[in-house]
């Protein structure tokens, strides 16, 4: 069952939103927001993995809310406005309702999460889309080329605006490539991969030294912790040191 939130300020299509995602089978509303505020609350409190979300809703729009979100779930935006189409695109939505929007238009939409959603279990579960057990690498693109990397091989991606820099084992340089950080985090495997920093993507598994909020590599090479992430890294830390005391 997928998990979704509503966010409308007009409550007649707050209404008509939660009648359609009723009668699909698949997804279950934990939440019918009036305004991003509540929202905000519901998402910081419940595991939430679609938003279907209004653009334009006063004191903070759809795009704003979603652009503050630290690690947002699965979009869908809907408005009256077809002019914020490209850049709701911009932010990575699956997809753009119109108003007024048909029963139809909206499982095709919901249709389309699914499909996402559930390619994204299976690579965080080490399935490949075919359900086979996948050989856990990724292809990108650099320099005209199409390079495969394990994701074993990886041990840190860094943020570069629209670019990412993959620092890999065995290669001396990083490999750049045109892409943007959220999407490759939402390939990877999440239980192996975590953001630690706005710029930064870091592979648990490669983790040799933590210090002074920096985690360390070969000599001078180190990746920083910011504020906004390290409650949820040093929880990681937490489950794994076996210093405490008993």
């Amino acid at each position: 069952m997928i998990r979704c939130i509503l966010v409308d300020d007009e409550p007649l299509a707050l209404v008509q939103l939660q009648k359609y995602v009723d009668r699909v089978p698949f997804l279950h509303c934990v939440k019918a927001c009036s305004c991003a505020t509540e929202a905000m609350e519901v998402l910081s409190a419940e595991e939430v993995d679609v938003m279907f979300v209004d653009i334009n809703m006063p004191d903070v729009n759809g795009l704003q809310l979603v652009r503050s979100l630290i690690n947002p779930p699965l979009v869908v935006f809907t408005t009256a406005y077809s002019e914020y189409a490209i850049d709701g695109f911009k932010l990575d939505a699956i997809d753009y309702l119109l108003k007024p929007f048909s029963f139809e238009q909206f499982v095709k939409a919901a249709n389309k999460v699914n499909e996402i959603y559930t390619l994204r279990r299976k690579a965080s579960q080490g399935y490949s889309e075919d359900g086979s057990i996948s050989d856990d690498c990724l292809f990108v693109k650099s320099d005209y080329r199409m390079l495969r990397i394990p994701v074993s091989s990886i041990r840190y991606i860094e943020s570069m605006s629209e670019y990412v820099r993959i620092y890999v084992e065995g290669h001396n340089r990083p490999i750049v490539s045109l892409m943007s950080m959220k999407k490759i985090e939402d390939f990877l495997p999440s239980h192996m991969f975590m953001r630690v920093h706005r710029s930064y993507l870091v592979n648990l598994n490669k983790i040799v030294e933590v210090s002074r909020m920096r985690i360390v590599y070969d000599g001078d090479v180190y990746v920083p912790i910011g504020d906004m992430y390290k409650d949820k890294f040093f929880e990681y830390i937490d489950k794994h040191f076996v210093g405490k005391n008993s």
